[in-house]
């Protein structure tokens, strides 16, 4: 992973993410952030879940139109605003940081390994704080 730095888009997978956001139809946004919602929320834990930039990238977009939720403000994220995503996002994003916090995943490891994984942790609780709030979950 390229990363710079601890922000949801400070790499350059999340990087590229927003840009395939932006080039993505109107409505054809919200498919985009399910897509890789979808593959990491449903790797086992038995699996290595890996590439889980993009999930953290996409639960931050959804997070930005929840209640509380910060705006991604980043140059790094999707140029053009997102048109309002549905609600049944929000606990697929909470699914998907679930497992890139558990055992075999790789951002976790990655940061592990660059001794920030508590930072990253924290970044991370944030978001589902966020997103389980506005699911009523």
């Amino acid at each position: 992973m390229g990363a710079w730095d601890i922000g949801h888009f400070d790499n350059d997978t999340a990087a590229d993410f927003g840009g395939r956001v932006d080039d993505a139809e109107p409505g054809k946004k919200a498919d985009v952030l399910r897509d890789v919602l979808t593959a990491i929320a449903d790797t086992g834990p038995e699996d290595y879940a890996d590439c889980g930039e993009k999930a953290v990238a996409a639960a931050a977009l959804i997070a930005a139109q929840c209640p509380g939720g910060e705006p991604v403000t980043t140059a790094y994220g999707p140029k053009e605003p997102l048109p309002p995503l549905p609600a049944d996002l929000r606990p697929l994003a909470v699914r998907a940081l679930d497992r890139l916090t558990a055992e075999n995943a790789e951002p976790l490891d990655l940061w592990a390994d660059a001794g920030e994984d508590q930072a990253w942790l924290a970044g991370i609780a944030a978001l589902r704080a966020v997103l389980v709030g506005a699911s009523g979950e």
